[in-house]
């Protein structure tokens, strides 16, 4: 908690992003460009699906941070309710937004991946469902911020869905496994091998890595803005009611 206080300071905060951003920016051009060039036009194709399984070089990384945007956004809850950090609400503004384009992209992704496999292009699959579910968490969390003239009660308000709503996290997670679903298990977990081939591995793992970079840069990106709008909107404030106090 040190460290994250540390960096309340929006001064402070500003300082070290202003250094960060060029590199987020950097490695997600670089690796998400490597990771979907290589995946994309030099990867093998599947020996069943065919190059139909080329989507997955968007879809899985899409998949992957649509979970991990919420995890973030869980987090940030949790540092505003406990410990009133006085960044995390405006980080968890921030984050809603992108996690909820990145959760889009997967699920308009996977509807291009399905039709060719299953025949349709959406079947209430118990996994396609929740991550539907989390799609909904992530504009009803954008809603409610705007939901209140007071911007702390919206934060709150905010803050308990994001944390209720974590609970369908799991079920995204382990839906493969509780039900009998059009989803193949998982091909790469912490408890066991890959199951796909190294040299359809590595691409995705790279374009993984590419694609969390560039949530990170977006994020890093609204957040410097939010920050500086703050201030100056504070500044503002300051000076007007100065001169409201002034002697005429």
């Amino acid at each position: 908690m040190g460290l994250l206080h540390r960096f309340a300071n929006p001064g402070r905060f500003l300082r070290l992003a202003a250094r960060l951003q060029p590199w987020t920016n950097a490695l997600a051009l670089v690796l998400t460009g490597w990771g979907l060039i290589w995946g994309l036009f030099f990867a093998p194709a599947d020996w069943q699906q065919g190059d139909a399984v080329r989507i997955m070089y968007v879809h899985v990384p899409a998949a992957w941070l649509a979970s991990a945007g919420y995890v973030a956004l869980a987090v940030c809850s949790v540092l505003s309710l406990v410990w009133r950090h006085p960044l995390a609400d405006l980080a968890a503004a921030e984050i809603g937004p992108v996690g909820a384009a990145v959760t889009a992209v997967c699920l308009a992704s996977g509807s291009l991946w399905g039709k060719p496999m299953w025949g349709a292009w959406w079947v209430w699959d118990a996994r396609l469902t929740s991550v539907l579910v989390l799609f909904f968490l992530y504009v009803g969390h954008i809603a409610l911020l705007r939901a209140f003239d007071e911007p702390q009660r919206g934060y709150r308000a905010g803050a308990i869905l994001a944390l209720v709503g974590a609970i369908d996290l799991p079920i995204i997670k382990f839906s493969v496994q509780w039900w009998n679903t059009l989803h193949q298990p998982d091909s790469i977990t912490l408890t066991g091998a890959p199951t796909m081939s190294t040299s359809m591995l590595w691409p995705l793992l790279i374009s993984a890595l590419g694609f969390s970079f560039g949530f990170a840069a977006i994020v890093l990106a609204r957040l410097r803005a939010a920050v500086m709008e703050q201030r100056l909107r504070v500044l503002l404030l300051s000076r007007g009611n100065a001169a409201a106090g002034a002697p005429s």
